[in-house]
């Protein structure tokens, strides 16, 4: 485990809740060869669900038997897409009784992510492999949850970190590896979404027709329905996500963090706040700058929202700021900027490969061979950056210098520490894993 004891581990996933396994009857795992073929799932198909899915369905050997989701008329639009292949599914509006369909082999988690805690643990529980969507959790407890779940049934887990699986990607943390930059003091990643504006606010009324909207809210809190909240806008909402800190910001601070060879900050501080839109209707902050402080060397992330114009001309990337130059990277390639004549400068690299196609390839090949090694962002990597990115929201909640307690797995601080748990409703409880 990175920067994390078994002993910790454990102890902090049992802390919170009580059970919620499937019936011990689910919990044998269906078998695959390497020559098999592979049924695959999806829970939550309106967005990346579906894109993950799509993505997984070009590589041979893979077939779709099965789709869920609580909006019905999603479900329908989805289950006659794939009619209309001459692909014939099942339709699930309880992700549970797909569950218990032994022919699945694996499934997909694309469900907002107050959600990805609960479905993983029990998708891991009746024995399948999981692809889950990044961030992995909506807490910094229910990430040590998800990590045990994996470690207890053996799961082949990936998170849909796809960036992971990107040529570019590697070949510039190569780089950065190399020590040819010099010394690394510091680190930016940012996410400038100049496509994302003001949410009008629109007063609450009753869900869509066909919509289960007491399951959409499973463990969150009792609310009446707004469609702010609905489906994609989900992000900006805490009760269900962490808004552009934890949606852009795993995948970028995921490379930060690789590329320096980094685990947890010894603190985190962060400012920012609705400075472009105060009066719309997200509650996340359009504009948040978070300084981590390692052993060494800052990490500094930004973003903001209604702009484009971010750091070294990009909407999004990240900067290894070395004594010697700069490589800067984001989706599209990488380049290395000299600092004087201190070394050469090397010319944009772009991207050459379908990253989430590759991500879901090296999925299924795991699933094959059962080499939990090869995976390429194992739930381990997904948890790691998942925190450092609530650390970040935790921070900028509580307004002041925080500190880590990498040893107990806390902060040192009770105001900072009663951020770790997510608080669950209506009868939901987080699962305990012993």
């Amino acid at each position: 485990m990175t920067g994390y004891s078994r002993r910790n581990f454990l102890r902090s996933a049992a802390l919170i809740g009580a059970a919620t396994a499937l019936p011990h009857s689910l919990q044998a795992f269906h078998k695959v060869g390497a020559n098999d073929r592979i049924n695959v799932a999806a829970i939550g198909i309106n967005g990346m669900g579906w894109s993950d899915l799509t993505a997984m369905l070009k590589n041979p050997g893979v077939q779709v038997v099965a789709l869920c989701d609580v909006d019905q008329n999603v479900l329908n639009k989805r289950v006659a897409e794939l009619a209309a292949q001459g692909i014939k599914v099942q339709a699930y509006t309880d992700y549970r009784k797909l569950l218990e369909n032994k022919d699945i082999d694996a499934v997909i988690i694309g469900t907002p992510d107050h959600w990805h805690c609960l479905q993983m643990v029990d998708a891991c529980a009746a024995g399948k492999a999981v692809y889950v969507e990044k961030p992995i959790g909506n807490s910094i407890r229910e990430c040590r949850i998800m990590e045990a779940a994996q470690q207890k049934y053996g799961s082949v887990v990936q998170v849909g970190q796809w960036q992971r699986s990107q040529q570019h990607f590697a070949d510039a943390i190569a780089f950065v590896h190399s020590g040819k930059l010099g010394q690394i003091r510091l680190v930016k990643a940012w996410a400038y979404m100049g496509w994302m504006k003001s949410i009008p606010k629109v007063p609450d009324g009753t869900a869509p027709q066909g919509v289960d909207y007491t399951t959409w809210l499973g463990p969150a809190e009792s609310r009446p329905f707004n469609n702010n909240r609905f489906h994609f806008n989900f992000r900006w909402y805490w009760d269900y996500a962490g808004g552009l800190m934890t949606d852009w910001g795993v995948h970028l601070l995921d490379y930060a963090l690789y590329g320096m060879k980094a685990k947890y900050p010894k603190s985190i501080m962060a400012s920012g706040g609705k400075f472009a839109y105060p009066d719309d209707a997200a509650e996340t902050p359009d504009t948040l700058t978070t300084v981590y402080e390692f052993e060494g060397f800052n990490l500094q992330w930004e973003h903001a929202t209604g702009i484009d114009n971010g750091p070294y001309g990009r909407k999004h990337g990240i900067a290894f700021i070395g004594n010697n130059g700069t490589l800067v990277m984001d989706r599209n390639g990488w380049e290395v900027i000299p600092e004087g004549d201190k070394m050469q400068a090397v010319a944009l690299q772009p991207k050459v490969d379908d990253g989430l196609f590759l991500h879901t390839k090296n999925f299924i090949e795991v699933i094959k061979s059962k080499r939990l090694e090869d995976l390429h962002a194992p739930i381990q990597t997904g948890a790691l950056v998942a925190v450092n990115a609530q650390m970040g929201n935790i921070a900028y909640k509580t307004g002041k210098k925080i500190y880590w307690d990498a040893d107990k797995d806390r902060f040192t601080d009770k105001a900072s520490n009663k951020f770790l748990k997510a608080t669950y409703h209506n009868g939901y409880k987080l699962p305990i894993i012993s």
